[in-house]
């Protein structure tokens, strides 16, 4: 994660490990001028983090919870990722046509 950051002494991970639940919570806090970057495009960055940690987790046989934190943005604070949950994947965004008078061009057929 340290390649993301700006400020890579910023970075704190906190792992807690529960042996009778079969369970990992780790914790990761870093300036919150830095999630853009470690978010990235569509949250592509920490879709990948996620599943080298996840593979890291299963390989294991555990299951994994990733918290981030940051410092001063209260609308991100203690996002949490639950590794159990099926993936989704985004859902498609349709364009609206404004105008809506373009001839329509069909096949010929022959």
């Amino acid at each position: 994660m340290q390649p993301f950051l700006e400020f890579p002494e910023s970075l704190s991970v906190d792992c807690e490990i529960s042996q009778t639940l079969k369970r990992v919570w780790i914790r990761i806090a870093f300036e919150s001028t830095d999630k853009g970057k470690v978010f990235g495009r569509g949250g592509r960055n920490i879709q990948a983090i996620r599943t080298v940690i996840a593979a890291a987790a299963q390989l294991s046989q555990q299951s994994v919870y990733l918290d981030i934190y940051g410092n001063t943005n209260p609308g991100r604070e203690g996002l949490s990722v639950e590794e159990d949950q099926p993936e989704r994947s985004p859902t498609p965004r349709t364009r609206e046509r404004r105008n809506s008078s373009r001839p329509v061009v069909k096949p010929r057929s022959r």
